[in-house]
């Protein structure tokens, strides 16, 4: 669709802020108990860890900060959270639950490999 290639910038920058803003909410669930919080039996590792990491990965990769750095960091974290938590529940992400497992880790990886681009503090977008 030629007619929004003028604001392919704009776009990618808009959608690397919403996707860092909803990955800080899990972070905010797991390290705060927000939006109900985690099972008391949910591993320290996973609470803290992997909470941290959406936490600070996800502010940082919204305000575009580091972002090359913090987006890659991002997606390994959901590459791990896939195998480990998903993968073995069924081949298939629809039968294990890990859409969005799949879908963070690779978004993260387009945001590692584009930068940040527009409305960003590493300022590498037109």
């Amino acid at each position: 669709m030629k007619f929004l290639a003028p604001y392919e910038g704009t776009i990618f920058g808009v959608m690397r802020i919403l996707i860092g803003l909803l990955f800080m909410q899990h972070g905010l669930q797991k390290v705060f108990g927000l939006f109900g919080g985690m099972p008391p039996e949910a591993p320290i590792f996973v609470k803290w860890v992997a909470g941290l990491i959406e936490l600070v990965g996800g502010a940082m990769v919204a305000a575009g900060f580091m972002t090359r750095i913090a987006a890659f960091l991002c997606s390994g974290l959901m590459a791990a959270a896939y195998f480990m938590a998903h993968f073995g529940e069924g081949f298939f992400p629809i039968e294990n639950g890990g859409e969005l497992s799949i879908l963070y880790c690779w978004i993260f990886l387009l945001i590692a490999a584009h930068g940040a681009g527009k409305f960003s503090v590493d300022g590498d977008g037109a």
